[in-house]
């Protein structure tokens, strides 16, 4: 059956979060096709956030309100979803390293990833490196995200790389790194591929990559 979708993308942009998980819910009980709640409506209206918060239309309080009301309805939606409606764009494996216990801008990074399309493992904070090491190796991602919001941890980042390539497995996944401290000389310094400046950015600076890897 198909529905507009377009009031699905507009409640995820205004942050309304209970309105979210009831307009998912009776585009279910609708019988929408589950990705096409996903795909004609969260996907375009998490991608307008992180657009409007690269161009400072919209701060951080108000992306962290249309992450929670983006996870909210996947919570409701993801049963309904089989593996190929998502993580079409990839799989992403993402964590803050041992001794940072800072979760927003991972979380928020995982949503955007999410809402572009990816499949996301969030492994949480405080990881460490052997469990960086641990997902790759299970997940097999395009992706690897790691997050420090402290200057006593971020080496921490160069570690784990370390041990990627001590596994065999560096060259499978692209690295990218990100937090308050950290910079791209930083990302260069320890072999990261990208660094970003912030969690709204990242999804196009990891798009950007594949697309001149492919090319």
């Amino acid at each position: 059956m198909s529905m507009d979708l377009s009031n699905v993308s507009e409640k995820l942009m205004e942050g309304k979060v209970d309105e979210l998980k009831q307009l998912t819910e009776q585009a279910l009980q609708s019988e929408v096709n589950p990705a096409d709640i996903l795909n004609q409506g969260l996907l375009p209206g998490m991608d307008a956030v992180g657009q409007k918060w690269k161009d400072g239309d919209m701060f951080m309080p108000e992306v962290l309100r249309c992450a929670k009301a983006m996870s909210g309805a996947m919570d409701i939606l993801r049963p309904h979803l089989s593996e190929g409606d998502m993580g079409n764009a990839g799989t992403m494996v993402i964590g803050t390293v041992a001794g940072d216990l800072h979760d927003i801008g991972k979380d928020l990074a995982a949503m955007m990833f999410e809402g572009a399309g990816y499949k996301v493992i969030n492994i949480g904070i405080d990881q460490p490196n052997e469990n960086f090491v641990k997902a790759v190796k299970e997940h097999k991602p395009n992706v690897l995200g790691m997050s420090a919001l402290l200057t006593t941890t971020m080496p921490r980042m160069g570690e784990v790389i370390n041990s990627l390539k001590e596994a065999g497995i560096r060259d499978q996944v692209a690295v990218i790194i990100g937090g308050a401290p950290v910079t791209e000389e930083f990302a260069e310094e320890i072999g990261a591929d990208l660094y970003a400046p912030n969690a709204g950015g990242a999804v196009d600076i990891t798009r950007e990559f594949f697309e001149k890897k492919s090319a």
